[in-house]
């Protein structure tokens, strides 16, 4: 198990951000979609919890076969996919992220939102108090992104919002902006196979940070896109984009409803407070299945004939003769 602390601030308040994360997951799924590849979503409703209060539920299956490093996609099947369901009762919201292929492969999430700078050392303390981890923090200005992610339009140190008037940030930003907020995520991640843990968690603690500082770039430099928006606008733009997604990637859309509906009762259906569990699919994937009107094999005949019992067949066999007596030893 590898488990880091991230911190990201953004030049927004907790209150803006609310509608601004809604709308940069629904539009980054979407463009990062492709036929055959990208983010299906499979549930999206209103939840109730005990503990946390209501909310909203999201499954959704993450296929990226082609974006895994070389010596992953040798031992994993082409329909591979990340299963993501996600808890969110914003200002704190839960993730977990489970593997279609690997079931021993897991990453939690747990996300909390404060209108400060990343200065709060104790905001985990109930659910990581005890456990060692390494604090990051990423600069959504001056940290460097991966090359083909770029673009000049979603850099916080060009963009400058019409709406709001920020942007064009600088080193050390985040000492002196106002407004201010920042994401505390908690993420951990765990592998256990032997001989491949490190370097798996390794990996993709890697790729969740890349993930974390490209999203929180793009949710900032379209700003100017979503700061008028409405809840009701903005849950009607997610339904609009999450069917276009699926249809995006060919899967038939499933019925989304993302409506203010009455929410479901908690004794119905619970989230966990900590690492929900995710059961895994019952259903063969396709590479296991029979193949369908396999032809038969010709090594053998079709009809296999059986000698008449009343015809007795003459052999040519070599003539031998016994004796009733026993065998004696040859005398010498």
């Amino acid at each position: 198990m590898l488990l880091k602390e991230y911190r990201i601030c953004m030049p927004l308040t907790v209150d803006e951000y609310k509608i601004g994360q809604l709308y940069m997951i629904s539009k980054h799924s979407h463009e990062q979609s492709d036929r055959g590849e990208g983010v299906e979503v499979v549930q999206n409703e209103p939840f109730e919890d005990p503990h946390h209060g209501n909310g909203q539920f999201t499954e959704k299956r993450v296929y990226l076969n082609s974006k895994l490093p070389s010596w992953a996609r040798a031992v994993v099947p082409k329909i591979f996919y990340v299963t993501e369901k996600a808890w969110n009762y914003y200002p704190y919201t839960i993730t977990e992220y489970t593997c279609s292929f690997l079931p021993k492969f897991s990453i939690h999430i747990e996300t909390k939102y404060e209108d400060n700078k990343g200065s709060n050392n104790s905001i985990f303390d109930n659910e990581a108090k005890d456990l060692e981890r390494e604090v990051c923090f990423i600069d959504i200005a001056c940290d460097e992104i991966p090359e083909r992610y770029y673009k000049e339009s979603e850099d916080p140190k060009h963009f400058k919002s019409e709406k709001t008037g920020r942007g064009q940030l600088r080193e050390g930003w985040r000492d002196s902006h106002q407004p201010i907020m920042c994401s505390y995520k908690l993420v951990t991640v765990k592998f256990e196979v032997w001989g491949l843990q490190t370097r798996v968690e390794q990996f993709v603690h890697k790729v969740v940070r890349d993930i974390l500082l490209i999203g929180h770039r793009q949710a900032f430099a379209w700003v100017d896109e979503w700061y008028d928006m409405t809840m009701d606008e903005v849950r009607e733009f997610e339904r609009a984009t999450q069917e276009a997604t699926n249809k995006k990637i060919g899967v038939f859309p499933p019925a989304i409803s993302i409506s203010s509906i009455p929410l479901l009762p908690s004794s119905v259906r619970s989230a966990p407070s900590s690492a929900p569990s995710t059961p895994l699919s019952t259903d063969a994937p396709e590479f296991l299945s029979l193949p369908k009107d396999r032809p038969r094999k010709k090594s053998a005949p079709e009809t296999l004939t059986l000698p008449d019992p009343e015809k007795k067949a003459t052999l040519n066999l070599p003539v031998t003769h016994s004796s009733d007596k026993p065998c004696q030893p040859k005398s010498e």
